[in-house]
């Protein structure tokens, strides 16, 4: 199969998609665990609290989403950030007793699910900029600690604009927009309840 990267970066229907969850973005964002990670002065105790609930969402994604998407998005492995986490908490001398659900859907449509993994996988360029704040507290450094905001690397700009490829792709040749929207904001909206509902 060949792919036109710029017809399907430009495409209406990621347009669509970003405009459509923009409230429910804002309003995960608005949260004061989401803020806490972003302060000048964040206490780890903060962002030991933000990775556990992090862990919540990907151990769910992983488990629920990725198989419905193995066959469509071929670096998908190598997206898996569970253990990233794992091993951030486990150098921050932290031990992740309990999980929650994040997802209620037992079921999914290989839409729905990638309007999930936009979600997700778009939270990894918000990680880049997280960054540049978590590695100022002194009991984290560019090295430890950090693995699950380091994410791809210098990559992950090119790790985005490839799924979004083929997001656009699949939904040009299935019609399937409004699913994969649906999946989206549910996502959004699933991980604030999540935010939310989990104390320190």
């Amino acid at each position: 199969m060949t792919t036109n990267t710029t017809t399907f970066l430009s495409s209406d229907f990621l347009t669509d998609i970003k405009t459509q969850t923009s409230d429910s973005h804002k309003k995960l964002e608005s949260l004061p665990v989401s803020a806490s990670i972003l302060s000048p002065d964040m206490k780890i105790e903060d962002y030991i609290h933000y990775l556990n609930l992090m862990h919540d969402v990907h151990k769910n994604t992983e488990e629920l989403v990725y198989p419905l998407l193995s066959e469509i998005i071929p670096d998908l492995d190598q997206r898996k950030k569970k253990h990233l986490i794992e091993e951030d908490l486990l150098f921050l001398n932290s031990n992740k007793t309990a999980t929650s659900k994040v997802f209620d859907k037992t079921e999914m449509s290989v839409p729905f699910a990638l309007g999930v993994f936009y979600v997700i996988e778009g939270s990894s360029l918000g990680g880049r900029f997280i960054l540049k704040n978590i590695v100022n507290n002194p009991q984290l450094s560019n090295d430890q600690g950090v693995s699950y905001f380091k994410g791809y690397g210098d990559k992950t700009g090119s790790y985005w604009k490839n799924f979004l490829n083929v997001l656009a792709e699949y939904e040009q040749n299935n019609n399937c927009a409004n699913s994969i929207i649906e999946g989206a904001v549910y996502a959004f909206d699933s991980i604030y309840n999540h935010f939310g509902s989990i104390k320190k």
